[in-house]
């Protein structure tokens, strides 16, 4: 197969030669390895690259994947990072409105007239940068004479993807691992990887989300080895009884492997490292356990959240360990009854923020140390609860939250904000996916990829759809499949209340931005059909949270008021120098002579970009505080 730059222009195509999502586990050689903590079956691929901008795809250089090309005429550039940030490209900050509104006409393929609207659209553009990156390794010893695959772990917004010359894979949604096996085409020395990212493809419809515009390759690319046996998906149900006491745990395992000779084992430890269970079984294709009762679980939730090690082991036929994946999994169940939202029995209050990835010097290219102060802020202000606005975060972030008892709304990487609503007034001719079947199967992928990578975390008790989408077949569609495949959780999307022909299809929550107090308690008040939460509320923009005690007086007022996520949780701006003073100064939207902007927009966070928190945070933790 050879690539083609007109899938840039084609929604019904978002992946091509991908492997399927699966669950995020680590994997291990051996005892010892997992231990430590080491595995050398991984190798990042994070450092210098050779790399060259274009402003579009004409004049990109098309032949540069191919191993004989001279890429002495190439910059270098840091990878993962943002392209703009690197010295190339604009800097461009908006909110609602699609970027290039104002520069040039647009719409989406197959609205109006089959394909008619998108022949070109993208591929063909005067202004749709690209980024060609090369990478030349060796393998580690540790991956060699093995299954070879490589795992991008975020590149905005369309990547294509060559091994040694040889074409290996397309992928689009930017929030999400894409991986590709590179087995046919590795060699132990001198491989020479390319990746070509475009700036803009139709993924760019879905991906309007209120944030910086960049590209890139801005999140970790690391190549795994599988072993002879391979844990391909693990999909863990621990199960909390009604009586919050007794709890059961099953694991359904997908396997890969040349011959399935040997044996599964799955162990269960509690905190202590104690063995509360283990089962076995011959090793297939697909092994699934089931432990019908466990005494006296240790429930799961913020005030402690206590975490069992579940391990899975594959052994050959000459009962010799090949391979160790463990997981960390809590017991809790989340439900809906008598129209309340409760975890383990009791009514759940959500003291959430929505949170954006950001670093006033990186961007969304973020490291663990962020993460980390993130976690410690969200404790010692009584926040309880994270909406990932609005796109999947970074893997190891569900681990901390895990960790420390922080519920999740797990959004899909899903915003069309700009097709429907033009400078505050809804008019949705051509949103999209809205009821498009040509656009239902590139969200249903983004939904499921949400859905496969994250379904081992205690921490996530919402899916959501996305955001300011609006509402359709299409959306419907996302709903129902996480409804199906995961009942276990409840499902959150807010874009029906501007379409409510879908009030009672879509949703599990009454879920509202920005309704005032008054407009909370007429719905309460007037025989509500869901409980109510504020997906966003407070938008602590400027000297603002002076008015939280309204809402949070609401708590006690009505059971089916459960809370919301402020926005934002961070300010998204960038460390520049002043050209006039030479000092160090936030520059946010709009300072970059970015148009169109919605300008200071981007400061909407309850801590600076820096990571300094504002006054407003004291309002925040005392209302928080009262109700933890």
């Amino acid at each position: 197969m050879e690539a083609e730059i007109k899938w840039l222009d084609n929604p019904e195509i978002f992946r091509v030669n991908q492997l399927a999502a699966h669950s995020d586990h680590t994997f291990y050689e051996s005892e010892e390895a997992y231990h430590k903590g080491e595995s050398a079956l991984l190798q990042s691929l994070d450092g210098k690259w050779r790399f060259a901008y274009s402003e579009n795809s004409k004049v990109r250089p098309v032949s540069f994947y191919e191993v004989s090309f001279n890429d002495e005429a190439f910059d270098t550039i840091q990878v993962p990072g943002h392209i703009e940030l690197s010295g190339y490209d604009k800097i461009h900050y908006i909110n609602t409105m699609y970027p290039w509104e104002g520069h040039i006409f647009r719409r989406p393929a197959y609205i109006f007239d089959e394909m008619r609207e998108g022949i070109g659209c993208f591929s063909e553009a005067a202004y749709n940068p690209v980024g060609s990156y090369r990478k030349c390794f060796d393998l580690d010893e540790g991956l060699r004479e093995k299954r070879v695959c490589i795992r991008f772990e975020g590149v905005e917004e369309a990547l294509y993807v060559w091994l040694n010359g040889h074409f290996v894979g397309y992928a689009e949604d930017s929030f999400t691992p894409s991986e590709f096996d590179l087995t046919p085409y590795i060699k132990a020395k001198g491989n020479i990887l390319a990746v070509e990212v475009h700036k803009r493809s139709t993924a760019a419809y879905l991906e309007d989300q209120d944030f910086f515009r960049f590209f890139g390759i801005f999140r970790s690319v690391i190549l795994y080895a599988k072993p002879v046996m391979h844990i391909e998906d693990i999909w863990i149900k621990p199960v909390l009884q009604e009586d919050n006491v007794t709890g059961q745990i099953s694991a359904d395992i997908k396997i890969s492997a040349k011959t399935f000779v040997g044996k599964v084992k799955m162990i269960l430890c509690d905190k202590d490292g104690s063995c509360i269970l283990e089962k076995e079984a011959a090793i297939d294709q697909q092994v699934c356990f089931m432990v019908e009762k466990i005494e006296q679980v240790s429930l799961w939730d913020y005030h402690n959240p206590y975490l069992y090690t579940l391990i899975i082991e594959l052994w050959n036929e000459t009962n010799h360990l090949v391979e160790i994946v463990p997981y960390q999994v809590g017991f809790r169940r989340i439900e809906i009854k008598d129209k309340l939202i409760l975890l383990n029995g009791k009514r759940l209050i959500l003291n959430g923020v929505n949170r954006h990835e950001w670093n006033a010097n990186s961007g969304r290219c973020i490291t663990i140390e962020d993460m980390q102060w993130d976690i410690e802020c969200l404790m010692r202000n009584n926040i309880n609860a994270v909406r990932t606005s609005h796109y999947p975060s970074q893997i190891p972030w569900y681990t901390m939250c895990d960790q420390h008892g922080i519920y999740v709304m797990a959004e899909t990487n899903l915003e069309s904000h700009g097709s429907w609503q033009k400078m505050g007034a809804i008019e949705p001719l051509w949103n999209v996916p809205g009821s498009h079947p040509k656009w239902k199967d590139a969200v249903l992928d983004r939904a499921k990829t949400n859905f496969e990578t994250f379904k081992n975390h205690p921490c996530v008790l919402f899916w959501s759809l996305g955001n300011e989408s609006y509402a359709g077949n299409n959306l419907l569609a996302m709903h129902e499949y996480f409804k199906k495949i995961d009942p276990s959780r409840l499902v959150h999307y807010e874009g029906v209340y501007h379409n409510p022909k879908y009030k009672d299809t879509i949703s599990d929550v009454e879920s509202r931005m920005y309704a005032t107090p008054q407009e909370i308690r007429a719905y309460l008040e007037n025989e509500p059909k869901k409980p109510f939460i504020l997906c966003e509320y407070m938008h602590d923009m400027g000297n603002s949270l002076g008015g939280m005690k309204c809402y949070i007086d609401l708590i006690d007022q009505y059971e089916m008021y459960q809370g919301g996520f402020i926005w934002d949780y961070i300010d998204q701006a960038l460390w520049v120098e002043d050209e006039i003073t030479g000092k160090m100064v936030l520059r946010y939207g709009g300072d970059f002579d970015d148009r169109p902007s919605d300008y200071e927009f981007s400061g909407n966070g309850i801590v600076f970009a820096n990571r300094t928190e504002k006054p407003a945070i004291q309002e925040v933790s005392y209302y928080y505080g009262l109700y933890k």
